[in-house]
C-alpha cells in the first residue's frame, strides 16, 4: 500500500511539473521585459486574492513607487485591503547578467530569484504570510507578463507544503503612463476612513 501511495504521489507531482509554464516559452517575445525600465517612477496596482477553489478572499490596491540605482533597485509597495488593513513592504531588487534578478523584502524568507524571457518574468520565493494570529511560509510561483510599456498583469500561484493554497492577480499601471483612465488617485476603489 505505501508503495502504492508513493508511486501515485510521484505521477502527480510528474503531471503538475509537465503543466507548468517554462521562461523560455517567452525567449523570442516582445516586447523585452526590463523591470528597472518598467518599475521606475509611480505606478498603481489592483488585485485579489483568492483560495485554492478560485473564491475572492481580498481585493486591494498598492501604490508603488520605483527607484533604480544602476543594477540595484527599490521597490515600495503600500497596499490598502477592501477591509482596510494597509501594509507596506520594500523590495530590494539586483539585476544582473542576462535577464535574471534578485530580491528581497523584510517579510521574505527565501529570497526571490528568477528572470525574463521577452515580455516574461518568472520568479519564486517564500513570503512570511500571516493568517488567522499565525505566520505561515507561502511560497510563489510569480509570473508578471509585459501588456506594453506602461502595463503587466501578475499572477502568482501559492503553495504550501508542495499544495496549492491560493493565487495573487495583480494588474499593474505607470501612473505616468497613458492608461485607461485617470490614474491620479492611487486609491480609487479603498479609501481609508
Amino acid at each position: 500500500m505505501r508503495i502504492l501511495l508513493l508511486s501515485l504521489s510521484l505521477c502527480v507531482s510528474l503531471l503538475l511539473m509537465s503543466c507548468s509554464s517554462d521562461i523560455q516559452d517567452y525567449a523570442d517575445t516582445q516586447p523585452a521585459f526590463e523591470l528597472d525600465r518598467f518599475f521606475d517612477g509611480e505606478l498603481v496596482a489592483y488585485g485579489m486574492v483568492q483560495d485554492r477553489s478560485g473564491r475572492v478572499l481580498r481585493r486591494f490596491t498598492v501604490d508603488m513607487t520605483g527607484r533604480w540605482d544602476g543594477n540595484k533597485g527599490t521597490l515600495e509597495e503600500d497596499f490598502i485591503y477592501d477591509d482596510g488593513e494597509q501594509q507596506r513592504r520594500v523590495w530590494y531588487i539586483k539585476k544582473s547578467a542576462d535577464g535574471h534578478y534578485s530580491g528581497t523584502a523584510d517579510d521574505v524568507v527565501v529570497p526571490a530569484t528568477g528572470q525574463t524571457r521577452g515580455f516574461a518574468l518568472n520568479w519564486r520565493y517564500t513570503l512570511a504570510v500571516p493568517v488567522d494570529g499565525k505566520v505561515w511560509n507561502i511560497d510563489f510561483n510569480d509570473w508578471m507578463y509585459l501588456l506594453d510599456e506602461n502595463r503587466v498583469l501578475n499572477r502568482a500561484e501559492m503553495t504550501k507544503w508542495g499544495f496549492k493554497v491560493g493565487e495573487v492577480t495583480l494588474w499593474i499601471e505607470r501612473k505616468d503612463g497613458e492608461g485607461g483612465g485617470d490614474l491620479s488617485s492611487p486609491y480609487p476603489l479603498y479609501q481609508s476612513q
